[in-house]
Order: structure tokens, then sequence, then C-alpha cells
């Protein structure tokens, strides 16, 4: 398949998180985003009270990160996944950007109030910079009040949806609330959250459910990044080893 799409939130890098453990899962999962339409793809490690970037496991990401970039067969790129907390407040936001962009990949907490999440957008904000709002569809403050979407994407605040939402690979109220925003025009993109072999990009699949329900057009700029001014580049003419 023509690699198509840019996938703006993956764990393809091992960081200790919940995604890849190692260099070879990821090198596995990024070929098999290649093959099913990325082009390009950023990885985004978790970060979050219970996994803080701290400079040792900074720089353990930042080497796996090198030598899987090396050898993946897309065009790979580095960002960070915020989980809110006050302590990001103190810190510069420029540090987790998405590599060659000006925006902030952010979750809402799976469960709870979002007050925390709108402080470090807010926080995002104040620093230039745009926070992406990561699965929204995903969260307890989102289903029980589906208007706090719509505010969040009045902000200015580009909303990824989750391929595997769409696919329903989550509860019914996740799918619904996932079309929904796809519906409304609320949803700036779509993305993979892929993990790992058994969590697998999908992003093919949502995108043909998404063209026979909203039509070419409207799919295609879910996929292709250009909420955020991104688009597919060349890609590397170089086989993946494992």
């Amino acid at each position: 398949m023509e690699p198509r799409f840019v996938d703006i939130h993956s764990h393809v890098v091992p960081s200790g998180d919940d995604g890849v453990q190692n260099v070879s899962e990821g090198l596995a999962l990024a070929r098999d985003a290649f093959e099913h339409g990325t082009g390009l793809l950023y990885a985004t490690p978790h970060v979050s009270p219970a996994l803080p970037l701290t400079e040792e496991r900074e720089r353990r990401i930042r080497k796996a990160f090198a030598e899987l970039r090396e050898r993946a067969p897309l065009e790979l790129r580095l960002g960070f996944e915020l989980t809110p907390m006050r302590a990001f407040l103190d810190e510069d936001p420029r540090r987790y950007v998405l590599e060659q962009v000006a925006y902030v990949l952010v979750e809402i907490p799976f469960v709870g109030a979002a007050d925390a999440f709108i402080d470090v957008g807010e926080w995002i904000e104040r620093a230039g910079l745009t926070p992406v709002v990561a699965h929204p569809e995903r969260t307890e403050a989102v289903l029980r009040n589906p208007g706090l979407a719509d505010e969040l994407a009045g902000r200015g605040w580009p909303l990824q949806v989750n391929a595997s939402s769409l696919l329903g690979r989550h509860s019914p109220e996740m799918e619904r609330e996932g079309w929904r925003l796809v519906d409304d025009g609320l949803a700036a993109l779509v993305a993979s959250d892929g993990h790992r072999a058994t969590r697998p990009m999908l992003l093919d699949g949502a995108y043909e459910l998404t063209r026979g329900r909203v039509g070419e057009e409207r799919a295609s700029r879910l996929f292709d990044g250009s909420a955020l001014g991104l688009a597919v580049g060349t890609v590397p003419e170089r086989g993946l080893s494992l």
C-alpha cells in the first residue's frame, strides 16, 4: 500500500511505558504501520506521574529512537504524550513538542475531571504552542459530558480520535463518541495510538470506514496530518532490518 497516512500518536519506541518493550518489537510495529499505509509516524512515549521524563529515561528513549529511526522503512519523529500533572507548570513545554511542529500531545485523564488537563493545555498555549487532545472519546470526562469535547475544539485545540475507537476495539460508548466527533467535524485527526503487536496501528481499516461515511476529501484530511501542517515526506529507500 502506498504510504500516505500521518500518524501522530504511537508507542513504537521502548520507553518503559506500556508500548513496545524493545527495539525489535518497535521495528516490527513500524514495518506493519508502513505496510498498511503510514509514511510518517510519531513515537510518543508516555510522560505521567508514574513515568516522569527524568534525564536518564530521556537518554534511553532518545538512544532507542535513534536506532529505530535509522532502521525503520518510514519517516519517524519523536514527541511525547503527556498525562496532565501540575508539576508540568514549572517546566518549559517545548521539551515535549512533537518534532518539527508547534504542537504538544496531551491526554485527558481516563478517569475523573479534566481540570488539570485544562491547566496543562493553557500552560502549553502560553508558550506559543498548541495542545493536541489525545483520544477524548475514551475519557470519562467527555463520555459523561460530550460538550467538553466541543468546548476544547472551540478553543482551537485539535482533537485526535483513535482509529481503534472507530473500529469498535474499545467500548460501544467510545465508538459512538469517536464517530460523533468525526461526523460533526470536531475531530481534526485520526491516529493509531499503536502500542504493540496485539494493539497495532489499524489506520487503513479506520480510513476505509471513514471514507465511506464522510467522503474521501474529509477522510483524507483526518489521516494525512494536514491539520498540523504535516505531510508524508520522501520515504527512505531502505528496508527494515530485524
